[in-house]
Protein backbone atom coordinates (compact mmCIF):
# COMPACT_ATOMS: atom_id res chain seq x y z
CA UNK A 1 0.00 0.00 0.00
CA UNK A 2 1.20 3.86 -0.23
CA UNK A 3 2.35 5.10 3.25
CA UNK A 4 3.20 8.75 3.32
CA UNK A 5 5.34 10.54 5.53
CA UNK A 6 2.62 12.53 6.74
CA UNK A 7 1.06 9.34 7.87
CA UNK A 8 4.00 8.19 9.39
CA UNK A 9 4.33 10.91 11.47
CA UNK A 10 0.75 10.94 12.34
CA UNK A 11 1.61 7.41 13.80
CA UNK A 12 4.65 8.53 15.73
CA UNK A 13 3.17 11.76 17.31
CA UNK A 14 -0.49 10.17 18.12
CA UNK A 15 0.50 7.20 19.75
CA UNK A 16 2.23 7.77 22.89
CA UNK A 17 2.82 3.95 23.50
CA UNK A 18 3.37 3.11 19.61
CA UNK A 19 5.60 -0.06 19.78
CA UNK A 20 6.08 -1.57 16.47
CA UNK A 21 6.13 -0.50 12.73
CA UNK A 22 7.11 -2.85 10.51
CA UNK A 23 6.73 -2.19 6.37
CA UNK A 24 6.79 -4.46 3.51
CA UNK A 25 6.43 -4.29 -0.40
CA UNK A 26 4.81 0.08 0.55
CA UNK A 27 6.13 2.75 -1.25
CA UNK A 28 4.99 6.70 -0.95
CA UNK A 29 7.08 7.27 2.17
CA UNK A 30 10.65 8.66 2.54
CA UNK A 31 13.33 8.65 5.40
CA UNK A 32 11.55 11.92 6.78
CA UNK A 33 9.02 9.54 7.86
CA UNK A 34 11.71 7.23 9.43
CA UNK A 35 12.92 10.55 11.04
CA UNK A 36 9.39 10.96 12.51
CA UNK A 37 8.71 7.41 14.05
CA UNK A 38 12.80 7.62 15.53
CA UNK A 39 12.39 10.47 16.58
CA UNK A 40 8.59 10.53 18.66
CA UNK A 41 8.12 6.47 19.69
CA UNK A 42 9.59 6.61 22.96
CA UNK A 43 9.21 2.89 23.80
CA UNK A 44 9.90 1.36 20.25
CA UNK A 45 10.57 -2.19 20.35
CA UNK A 46 10.32 -2.81 16.31
CA UNK A 47 11.19 -0.78 13.00
CA UNK A 48 11.08 -3.94 10.18
CA UNK A 49 11.44 -2.01 6.48
CA UNK A 50 11.76 -4.82 4.14
CA UNK A 51 11.30 -4.65 0.22
CA UNK A 52 9.62 -1.38 -0.12
CA UNK A 53 10.19 1.03 -2.77
CA UNK A 54 11.48 4.15 -0.18
CA UNK A 55 13.02 7.80 -1.25
CA UNK A 56 15.58 7.00 0.37
CA UNK A 57 17.03 11.13 1.39
CA UNK A 58 20.15 9.81 3.62
CA UNK A 59 21.44 7.97 6.18
CA UNK A 60 20.91 10.67 9.12
CA UNK A 61 17.78 9.52 10.38
CA UNK A 62 19.25 7.05 12.56
CA UNK A 63 20.73 9.90 14.36
CA UNK A 64 17.44 11.07 15.75
CA UNK A 65 16.80 7.84 18.12
CA UNK A 66 16.77 9.69 21.15
CA UNK A 67 20.35 8.80 23.32
CA UNK A 68 17.80 6.90 25.88
CA UNK A 69 16.00 4.87 23.94
CA UNK A 70 17.04 1.06 25.16
CA UNK A 71 13.82 -1.08 24.26
CA UNK A 72 14.72 -2.07 20.19
CA UNK A 73 14.71 -5.58 19.91
CA UNK A 74 14.30 -5.86 15.90
CA UNK A 75 15.63 -3.20 13.62
CA UNK A 76 15.54 -4.24 9.63
CA UNK A 77 16.80 -1.34 7.14
CA UNK A 78 18.34 -3.81 4.72
CA UNK A 79 16.08 -2.29 2.20
CA UNK A 80 17.68 1.41 2.51
CA UNK A 81 20.35 2.03 -0.56
CA UNK A 82 22.42 5.61 0.67
CA UNK A 83 25.29 4.99 3.46
CA UNK A 84 23.99 5.27 7.07
CA UNK A 85 25.13 6.67 10.28
CA UNK A 86 27.37 4.22 11.31
CA UNK A 87 28.47 6.01 14.57
CA UNK A 88 24.35 6.55 15.47
CA UNK A 89 24.14 2.98 14.40
CA UNK A 90 26.82 1.69 16.49
CA UNK A 91 25.46 3.87 19.73
CA UNK A 92 22.34 2.30 19.27
CA UNK A 93 22.93 -1.12 19.12
CA UNK A 94 25.54 -0.74 22.04
CA UNK A 95 22.22 0.45 24.43
CA UNK A 96 19.60 -1.65 23.01
CA UNK A 97 20.74 -5.18 25.08
CA UNK A 98 17.27 -6.47 24.03
CA UNK A 99 18.01 -6.48 20.51
CA UNK A 100 17.43 -9.68 19.16
CA UNK A 101 16.93 -8.81 14.94
CA UNK A 102 19.40 -6.96 12.84
CA UNK A 103 19.46 -5.95 9.47
CA UNK A 104 21.65 -3.76 7.92
CA UNK A 105 22.03 -2.41 4.21
CA UNK A 106 24.83 -3.39 1.80
CA UNK A 107 26.49 0.02 2.35
CA UNK A 108 27.78 -2.01 5.52
CA UNK A 109 30.68 -3.60 5.40
CA UNK A 110 32.19 -6.89 7.18
CA UNK A 111 34.34 -4.36 9.54
CA UNK A 112 31.16 -2.42 10.50
CA UNK A 113 29.55 -5.55 11.09
CA UNK A 114 31.92 -7.32 13.50
CA UNK A 115 31.98 -4.36 15.61
CA UNK A 116 27.95 -4.70 15.85
CA UNK A 117 28.37 -7.85 16.97
CA UNK A 118 30.65 -7.26 19.32
CA UNK A 119 28.66 -4.97 20.68
CA UNK A 120 25.15 -7.58 20.09
CA UNK A 121 26.53 -11.24 20.66
CA UNK A 122 22.68 -12.07 21.58
CA UNK A 123 21.59 -11.74 18.20
CA UNK A 124 19.38 -14.56 16.48
CA UNK A 125 18.78 -13.09 13.40
CA UNK A 126 21.22 -11.32 11.32
CA UNK A 127 21.08 -9.49 8.42
CA UNK A 128 25.13 -9.01 7.13
CA UNK A 129 25.23 -6.06 4.39
CA UNK A 130 27.61 -6.23 1.91
CA UNK A 131 30.09 -9.29 2.73
CA UNK A 132 33.65 -7.74 1.83
CA UNK A 133 35.45 -5.08 2.94
CA UNK A 134 35.81 -1.51 2.13
CA UNK A 135 38.96 -0.76 2.76
CA UNK A 136 41.22 -4.64 2.94
CA UNK A 137 44.36 -3.30 4.32
CA UNK A 138 45.15 -6.74 6.13
CA UNK A 139 46.13 -10.09 4.90
CA UNK A 140 42.51 -11.97 4.31
CA UNK A 141 43.65 -14.76 6.46
CA UNK A 142 43.92 -12.15 9.33
CA UNK A 143 40.79 -10.74 9.14
CA UNK A 144 38.72 -14.08 8.17
CA UNK A 145 40.26 -15.24 11.35
CA UNK A 146 39.25 -12.28 13.32
CA UNK A 147 35.53 -12.53 12.03
CA UNK A 148 35.65 -15.90 12.51
CA UNK A 149 36.18 -15.63 16.58
CA UNK A 150 33.23 -13.11 16.45
CA UNK A 151 30.68 -15.27 14.95
CA UNK A 152 31.83 -18.32 17.28
CA UNK A 153 30.69 -15.70 20.33
CA UNK A 154 26.99 -15.46 18.75
CA UNK A 155 25.71 -18.63 19.13
CA UNK A 156 22.22 -17.35 19.67
CA UNK A 157 22.17 -17.04 15.77
CA UNK A 158 19.60 -18.65 13.76
CA UNK A 159 18.98 -16.88 10.60
CA UNK A 160 21.34 -14.93 8.43
CA UNK A 161 20.67 -13.37 5.60
CA UNK A 162 22.13 -10.47 3.29
CA UNK A 163 25.54 -11.56 1.54
CA UNK A 164 25.80 -8.90 -0.87
CA UNK A 165 28.84 -9.45 -2.93
CA UNK A 166 29.64 -13.04 -0.95
CA UNK A 167 32.77 -15.08 -2.31
CA UNK A 168 33.84 -17.82 -1.16
CA UNK A 169 36.96 -16.16 0.00
CA UNK A 170 34.64 -14.44 3.48
CA UNK A 171 32.04 -17.14 3.75
CA UNK A 172 34.21 -19.22 6.27
CA UNK A 173 33.81 -16.23 8.52
CA UNK A 174 30.00 -17.90 9.33
CA UNK A 175 31.17 -21.48 9.43
CA UNK A 176 31.49 -20.96 13.73
CA UNK A 177 27.24 -20.41 14.02
CA UNK A 178 26.89 -22.95 11.17
CA UNK A 179 25.53 -25.89 12.70
CA UNK A 180 22.66 -23.98 14.48
CA UNK A 181 21.38 -22.07 12.03
CA UNK A 182 17.42 -22.97 10.74
CA UNK A 183 17.42 -20.07 7.97
CA UNK A 184 20.30 -19.09 5.18
CA UNK A 185 18.60 -16.49 3.11
CA UNK A 186 21.37 -16.57 -0.18
CA UNK A 187 19.48 -15.16 -2.46
CA UNK A 188 21.64 -12.29 -2.82
CA UNK A 189 25.03 -14.35 -3.15
CA UNK A 190 25.82 -14.71 -6.48
CA UNK A 191 27.33 -18.68 -5.82
CA UNK A 192 28.07 -21.50 -7.54
CA UNK A 193 27.66 -25.51 -6.69
CA UNK A 194 30.66 -25.64 -5.12
CA UNK A 195 30.58 -22.46 -2.77
CA UNK A 196 26.80 -23.79 -1.54
CA UNK A 197 27.75 -27.25 -0.82
CA UNK A 198 31.16 -25.85 0.98
CA UNK A 199 28.35 -24.30 3.41
CA UNK A 200 25.59 -26.34 3.14
CA UNK A 201 27.70 -29.81 5.05
CA UNK A 202 28.37 -27.33 8.02
CA UNK A 203 24.39 -26.94 8.00
CA UNK A 204 22.79 -29.51 9.19
CA UNK A 205 20.06 -28.40 11.03
CA UNK A 206 18.55 -25.81 8.35
CA UNK A 207 14.83 -25.66 8.00
CA UNK A 208 14.46 -22.53 5.15
CA UNK A 209 16.97 -22.30 2.44
CA UNK A 210 16.32 -19.22 -0.44
CA UNK A 211 19.17 -19.53 -3.00
CA UNK A 212 19.80 -17.83 -6.69
CA UNK A 213 19.85 -20.45 -9.67
CA UNK A 214 23.48 -19.49 -10.17
CA UNK A 215 23.86 -23.18 -8.34
CA UNK A 216 22.73 -25.20 -10.80
CA UNK A 217 21.44 -28.93 -10.56
CA UNK A 218 24.93 -29.48 -9.47
CA UNK A 219 23.88 -27.17 -5.99
CA UNK A 220 20.55 -28.55 -5.98
CA UNK A 221 21.87 -32.21 -5.40
CA UNK A 222 24.34 -31.10 -2.69
CA UNK A 223 20.97 -29.72 -0.71
CA UNK A 224 19.38 -32.74 -0.97
CA UNK A 225 22.69 -34.72 0.08
CA UNK A 226 23.60 -31.80 3.25
CA UNK A 227 19.69 -31.02 4.37
CA UNK A 228 17.80 -33.77 5.55
CA UNK A 229 15.63 -31.59 8.32
CA UNK A 230 14.57 -28.65 5.18
CA UNK A 231 11.14 -27.56 5.10
CA UNK A 232 11.40 -24.56 2.84
CA UNK A 233 13.38 -24.08 -0.46
CA UNK A 234 13.18 -20.99 -2.71
CA UNK A 235 15.55 -20.74 -5.65
CA UNK A 236 15.71 -17.33 -7.53
CA UNK A 237 16.56 -16.33 -11.02
CA UNK A 238 19.29 -13.87 -11.66
CA UNK A 239 18.10 -11.24 -13.57
CA UNK A 240 18.09 -10.16 -16.25
CA UNK A 241 17.72 -14.25 -17.58
CA UNK A 242 20.24 -15.35 -19.69
CA UNK A 243 19.18 -17.82 -21.97
CA UNK A 244 22.29 -19.61 -22.85
CA UNK A 245 22.30 -20.13 -18.83
CA UNK A 246 20.63 -22.88 -17.78
CA UNK A 247 20.46 -22.24 -14.13
CA UNK A 248 18.53 -25.11 -12.51
CA UNK A 249 16.35 -27.62 -14.70
CA UNK A 250 14.06 -30.73 -14.07
CA UNK A 251 17.04 -32.92 -12.60
CA UNK A 252 17.36 -30.32 -9.86
CA UNK A 253 14.19 -30.37 -8.80
CA UNK A 254 14.06 -34.12 -8.94
CA UNK A 255 17.19 -34.16 -7.16
CA UNK A 256 15.37 -32.23 -4.05
CA UNK A 257 12.48 -34.23 -3.61
CA UNK A 258 14.49 -37.02 -3.15
CA UNK A 259 16.56 -35.84 -0.65
CA UNK A 260 14.65 -33.78 2.10
CA UNK A 261 11.93 -35.77 2.82
CA UNK A 262 10.64 -32.81 5.35
CA UNK A 263 10.18 -30.31 2.35
CA UNK A 264 6.78 -28.97 2.08
CA UNK A 265 7.37 -25.43 0.80
CA UNK A 266 8.96 -24.56 -2.48
CA UNK A 267 9.16 -21.66 -4.90
CA UNK A 268 11.06 -22.64 -7.56
CA UNK A 269 12.08 -20.22 -10.81
CA UNK A 270 13.64 -22.62 -13.77
CA UNK A 271 14.10 -22.14 -17.38
CA UNK A 272 12.60 -25.75 -18.30
CA UNK A 273 10.49 -28.74 -17.04
CA UNK A 274 8.75 -31.61 -17.67
CA UNK A 275 5.46 -33.36 -16.39
CA UNK A 276 7.84 -36.73 -15.53
CA UNK A 277 10.14 -34.21 -13.17
CA UNK A 278 6.96 -32.94 -11.37
CA UNK A 279 5.17 -36.04 -11.14
CA UNK A 280 8.03 -37.81 -9.87
CA UNK A 281 8.31 -34.81 -7.48
CA UNK A 282 5.01 -35.02 -6.47
CA UNK A 283 4.91 -39.06 -6.06
CA UNK A 284 8.45 -38.42 -3.76
CA UNK A 285 6.46 -35.53 -1.51
CA UNK A 286 3.28 -35.60 -1.21
CA UNK A 287 3.23 -33.83 2.08
CA UNK A 288 3.91 -30.30 0.12
CA UNK A 289 1.48 -27.54 1.13
CA UNK A 290 3.01 -24.24 -0.51
CA UNK A 291 4.10 -25.51 -4.40
CA UNK A 292 5.02 -22.30 -6.81
CA UNK A 293 6.65 -23.64 -9.82
CA UNK A 294 7.39 -20.32 -12.16
CA UNK A 295 8.54 -21.70 -15.52
CA UNK A 296 10.13 -18.21 -16.68
CA UNK A 297 9.19 -18.18 -20.40
CA UNK A 298 5.26 -18.25 -20.82
CA UNK A 299 3.21 -20.84 -22.05
CA UNK A 300 6.39 -23.29 -22.04
CA UNK A 301 5.37 -26.80 -22.76
CA UNK A 302 7.13 -29.72 -21.75
CA UNK A 303 10.87 -29.26 -23.06
CA UNK A 304 11.07 -32.92 -23.95
CA UNK A 305 7.79 -34.08 -24.98
CA UNK A 306 6.36 -30.44 -26.36
CA UNK A 307 3.29 -31.39 -24.81
CA UNK A 308 1.55 -29.07 -22.03
CA UNK A 309 2.28 -29.44 -18.33
CA UNK A 310 -1.57 -30.36 -17.16
CA UNK A 311 -0.10 -33.92 -15.99
CA UNK A 312 2.25 -32.05 -14.26
CA UNK A 313 0.04 -29.91 -12.01
CA UNK A 314 -2.45 -32.50 -12.07
CA UNK A 315 0.12 -34.88 -10.08
CA UNK A 316 0.64 -32.10 -7.33
CA UNK A 317 -2.91 -31.59 -6.77
CA UNK A 318 -3.67 -35.27 -7.02
CA UNK A 319 -1.03 -36.14 -4.59
CA UNK A 320 -0.68 -33.51 -2.21
CA UNK A 321 -4.10 -33.24 -0.55
CA UNK A 322 -2.63 -30.49 2.29
CA UNK A 323 -2.11 -28.33 -0.48
CA UNK A 324 -2.87 -24.67 0.71
CA UNK A 325 -1.03 -22.51 -2.06
CA UNK A 326 -0.27 -23.28 -5.93
CA UNK A 327 1.21 -21.46 -8.30
CA UNK A 328 1.00 -22.64 -12.13
CA UNK A 329 3.26 -21.67 -15.32
CA UNK A 330 4.00 -22.95 -18.52
CA UNK A 331 1.92 -24.19 -21.42
CA UNK A 332 -0.96 -25.13 -19.84
CA UNK A 333 -4.77 -25.84 -21.01
CA UNK A 334 -8.20 -26.50 -18.63
CA UNK A 335 -7.51 -29.63 -18.23
CA UNK A 336 -5.42 -28.40 -15.34
CA UNK A 337 -7.88 -26.29 -13.43
CA UNK A 338 -10.27 -29.59 -14.05
CA UNK A 339 -7.29 -30.95 -11.96
CA UNK A 340 -7.51 -28.73 -9.53
CA UNK A 341 -11.21 -28.01 -8.88
CA UNK A 342 -11.14 -32.03 -8.51
CA UNK A 343 -8.37 -32.49 -5.93
CA UNK A 344 -7.18 -29.29 -4.84
CA UNK A 345 -10.37 -28.99 -1.33
CA UNK A 346 -7.88 -27.82 0.82
CA UNK A 347 -6.58 -24.87 -1.66
CA UNK A 348 -6.52 -21.51 -0.38
CA UNK A 349 -4.13 -19.41 -2.99
CA UNK A 350 -4.03 -19.87 -6.52
CA UNK A 351 -1.98 -17.57 -8.61
CA UNK A 352 -2.25 -18.00 -12.39
CA UNK A 353 -0.45 -16.61 -15.31
CA UNK A 354 -0.29 -17.12 -19.35
CA UNK A 355 -2.71 -20.22 -18.69
CA UNK A 356 -5.80 -21.94 -19.79
CA UNK A 357 -8.17 -22.44 -22.70
CA UNK A 358 -11.30 -20.97 -22.07
CA UNK A 359 -14.12 -19.36 -19.34
CA UNK A 360 -14.53 -22.98 -18.26
CA UNK A 361 -10.84 -23.14 -16.59
CA UNK A 362 -11.66 -20.70 -14.17
CA UNK A 363 -15.08 -22.41 -13.64
CA UNK A 364 -13.96 -25.51 -12.44
CA UNK A 365 -11.95 -23.72 -9.99
CA UNK A 366 -14.11 -21.64 -8.28
CA UNK A 367 -17.16 -24.35 -8.27
CA UNK A 368 -14.33 -27.05 -6.79
CA UNK A 369 -12.56 -25.30 -4.61
CA UNK A 370 -14.04 -24.63 -1.34
CA UNK A 371 -11.34 -23.17 0.69
CA UNK A 372 -10.27 -20.57 -1.40
CA UNK A 373 -8.96 -17.48 -0.10
CA UNK A 374 -6.80 -15.34 -2.34
CA UNK A 375 -6.84 -15.92 -6.55
CA UNK A 376 -4.44 -14.15 -8.37
CA UNK A 377 -4.47 -14.24 -12.13
CA UNK A 378 -2.95 -12.25 -14.66
CA UNK A 379 -2.52 -12.65 -18.57
CA UNK A 380 -5.09 -15.39 -19.11
CA UNK A 381 -8.02 -15.91 -21.56
CA UNK A 382 -11.00 -15.24 -19.35
CA UNK A 383 -13.56 -13.06 -19.61
CA UNK A 384 -17.07 -12.30 -17.61
CA UNK A 385 -17.91 -15.83 -17.67
CA UNK A 386 -15.58 -17.00 -15.64
CA UNK A 387 -15.67 -13.68 -13.24
CA UNK A 388 -19.61 -14.10 -12.32
CA UNK A 389 -18.80 -18.09 -11.89
CA UNK A 390 -17.58 -17.21 -8.87
CA UNK A 391 -20.67 -15.64 -7.45
CA UNK A 392 -21.20 -18.08 -4.86
CA UNK A 393 -17.36 -17.93 -3.36
CA UNK A 394 -16.54 -13.72 -3.55
CA UNK A 395 -18.11 -13.21 -0.41
CA UNK A 396 -16.10 -16.35 1.55
CA UNK A 397 -13.07 -15.31 0.13
CA UNK A 398 -10.06 -12.45 0.93
CA UNK A 399 -9.68 -10.98 -2.65
CA UNK A 400 -9.82 -11.75 -6.83
CA UNK A 401 -7.34 -9.92 -8.87
CA UNK A 402 -7.13 -10.43 -12.39
CA UNK A 403 -4.84 -8.15 -15.00
CA UNK A 404 -4.50 -8.38 -18.61
CA UNK A 405 -7.50 -10.69 -18.87
CA UNK A 406 -10.99 -10.41 -21.07
CA UNK A 407 -13.33 -9.35 -18.24
CA UNK A 408 -15.44 -6.37 -19.61
CA UNK A 409 -16.92 -3.64 -17.54
CA UNK A 410 -20.49 -4.68 -18.21
CA UNK A 411 -19.10 -8.04 -16.54
CA UNK A 412 -17.78 -5.95 -13.23
CA UNK A 413 -20.51 -4.16 -12.82
CA UNK A 414 -23.01 -7.34 -13.25
CA UNK A 415 -20.66 -8.69 -10.30
CA UNK A 416 -21.58 -5.43 -8.30
CA UNK A 417 -25.06 -5.39 -8.77
CA UNK A 418 -25.40 -8.81 -7.39
CA UNK A 419 -22.92 -9.09 -4.85
CA UNK A 420 -23.46 -5.12 -3.24
CA UNK A 421 -21.66 -6.27 -0.05
CA UNK A 422 -18.53 -6.81 -2.38
CA UNK A 423 -16.23 -4.09 -2.96
CA UNK A 424 -15.13 -4.68 -6.78
CA UNK A 425 -12.55 -2.12 -7.96
CA UNK A 426 -11.68 -1.63 -11.87
CA UNK A 427 -8.01 -0.17 -12.18
CA UNK A 428 -7.54 1.24 -15.97
CA UNK A 429 -4.95 3.58 -17.48
CA UNK A 430 -4.05 6.59 -15.30
CA UNK A 431 -6.09 9.10 -17.30
CA UNK A 432 -9.20 7.23 -16.07
CA UNK A 433 -10.41 6.02 -19.49
CA UNK A 434 -12.04 2.62 -19.93
CA UNK A 435 -14.73 3.62 -18.42
CA UNK A 436 -17.46 2.53 -21.28
CA UNK A 437 -19.47 -0.56 -20.67
CA UNK A 438 -17.97 -2.58 -23.27
CA UNK A 439 -14.60 -1.85 -22.82
CA UNK A 440 -12.06 -4.16 -21.43
CA UNK A 441 -11.55 -3.96 -17.85
CA UNK A 442 -7.50 -4.08 -17.21
CA UNK A 443 -7.24 -4.66 -13.76
CA UNK A 444 -10.17 -6.18 -11.31
CA UNK A 445 -9.54 -6.52 -7.64
CA UNK A 446 -12.72 -7.83 -6.10
CA UNK A 447 -12.47 -8.04 -1.89
CA UNK A 448 -15.38 -8.67 0.75
CA UNK A 449 -15.83 -5.49 2.97
CA UNK A 450 -17.97 -4.53 6.23
CA UNK A 451 -16.68 -1.34 5.22
CA UNK A 452 -18.53 0.01 2.24
CA UNK A 453 -16.59 1.46 -1.10
CA UNK A 454 -13.43 3.28 -0.09
CA UNK A 455 -12.76 6.92 -0.45
CA UNK A 456 -9.87 7.31 -0.83
CA UNK A 457 -9.25 5.95 -4.11
CA UNK A 458 -7.80 7.58 -7.36
CA UNK A 459 -8.79 9.03 -9.97
CA UNK A 460 -8.47 5.69 -12.52
CA UNK A 461 -10.02 3.09 -9.86
CA UNK A 462 -13.44 2.90 -10.82
CA UNK A 463 -15.12 2.22 -7.63
CA UNK A 464 -18.42 -0.18 -8.77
Amino acid sequence: MVVTDESLEFLALNFDGFKALSLLSCDGFSTLGLESIATHCKNLTELDIQENAIIDLGGDWLSFFPENLTSLQVLNFAALNSEVSFEALESLVSRCKSLKVLKVNRKVDLFQLQKLLLLAPQLTELGTGTFTFSDDLQPVSTTVTDLENTFAKCQNLRSISGFWDATLLYLPIIYPVCENLTFLNLSYANLDADELEQILTRCKSLRRLWVLDTVGDKGLEAIGSNCPLLEELRVFPVFPVDPSQPGVTESGLVSISNGCPNLHYILYFCQRMTNAAVIETARNRPNFTHFRLCIITPYEPDHITNEPMDEAFGAIVKSCSNLRRLSVSGLLTDLTFEYIGKYAKNLETLSVAFAGSSDAGMEFVMRGCSKLRRVEIRDCPFGDVALLSGLGRYESMRSLWMSGCEVTMDGCKKLADEMPRLNVEVINDEDGGGDDNGSVANKVYVYRTVAGPRKDAPPFAVIL
